[in-house]
């Protein structure tokens, strides 16, 4: 065990020095206003680096620990952030938009990835999901089912920080303006069910109303709950894609680690402050994560995608606008 974190200790030096660095300046309030989370800040400094030096073997096994173990174990812990008890406070049309959204979302964007834009399965799909569930972790959790190339990760998670800022201001403007003309609590489940990232979602509602902000984030967790399925799905897709005659189905751990520390949440054992220093626990090894993903990110291989994941990150940004306003609507 001594031996092995040893081993590890370089690479992981370098990613908690980033990882803290990212943390600490997504704390200044201009970065918190903007809704601009240390996860963005963590995959620019990353690559930044990655293609600025380069860094020696001995990081390597440091840098792959944190892109896949402590990302898994971050996932898991995710779950501290929605009890049931929330999901079930906003109603069943709430939860339906959320349904029909995470499903055509992944559905229009495979389709217009993969037949109009020709881009790969593991781009058409890293990007879909990031739009249609909860953004940068999403395509985190995506990526390790898919065994994606850095890269793809990397671009993916820049769409959704593209459209999810985009969203994040224009939203709160069109309201106002009168043009979409919600009631608070008809744009806060608009906002949950539509911004790309949590803290996003967050933003937008609450520049409505502090109300209009609660159930975005609610709405939005909702959301964040569907990832669960999702992986398994996807999962399930890969090994029937696997080259092997024998179909062996990956059970993605973290996804049921993820749903058990819903159910822990929904049964307040813990203290809020308890929960609260754990979701900053959480906030950290995401960081670090995201910190290795764009350390091992290079310009060569994102220049080599060109614009067609942009392309389809705004059809799917148009979708999401047309489609959950429309519902909001309806229902």
């Amino acid at each position: 065990m001594q031996k092995k974190f040893k081993k590890l200790r370089p690479g992981l030096f370098c990613i908690a020095v980033v990882a803290t660095i990212s943390y600490l300046i997504a704390q200044l309030p201009w970065f918190m206003q903007a809704g601009i989370s240390s996860l963005i800040i963590a995959i620019i400094l990353g690559i930044l680096l990655g293609n600025s030096i380069h860094h020696p073997e001995s990081w390597t096994p440091g840098i792959q620990f944190s892109a896949k173990r402590i990302l898994r174990t971050a996932i898991v812990l995710y779950g501290f952030r929605v009890s049931f008890q929330q999901i079930a406070s906003v109603g069943i049309e709430a939860l339906f938009i959320d349904t029909f959204v995470v499903g055509s979302t992944i559905i229009v964007g495979y389709w217009f990835g993969r037949k109009l834009l020709k881009l790969d399965r593991d781009l058409a799909l890293l990007v879909s999901t990031g739009a249609a569930i909860c953004g940068a972790a999403a395509v985190l959790a995506a990526e390790d089912i898919l065994k994606s190339e850095p890269y793809k990760t990397a671009v993916a998670i820049g769409t959704v920080v593209l459209f999810g800022t985009i969203s994040m201001f224009l939203y709160p403007t069109l309201q106002h303006l009168g043009i979409f003309n919600f009631s608070e609590s008809q744009f806060g489940i608009f906002a949950g069910a539509s911004v790309h990232e949590v803290a996003q979602a967050l933003v937008a509602g609450s520049n409505i109303s502090l109300q209009a902000g609660k159930i975005a984030v609610i709405v939005k967790m909702i959301r964040v709950l569907m990832l669960v399925p999702v992986l398994f799905i996807l999962s399930i897709l890969v090994s029937r894609k696997s080259s092997t005659k024998k179909i062996n189905i990956v059970i993605p751990w973290f996804a049921l680690g993820f749903i058990a520390v819903i159910g822990v949440n929904s049964l307040h054992i813990f203290s809020d402050e308890i929960v609260h220093l754990i979701n900053q626990v959480d906030i950290i090894l995401l960081t670090m994560a995201m910190t290795a993903i764009g350390i091992e990110t290079k310009f060569n291989k994102i220049k080599k995608v060109g614009m067609a994941p942009l392309y389809l990150a705004s059809i799917l940004f148009i979708w999401l606008l047309i489609s959950v306003s429309s519902l909001v609507k309806i229902i």
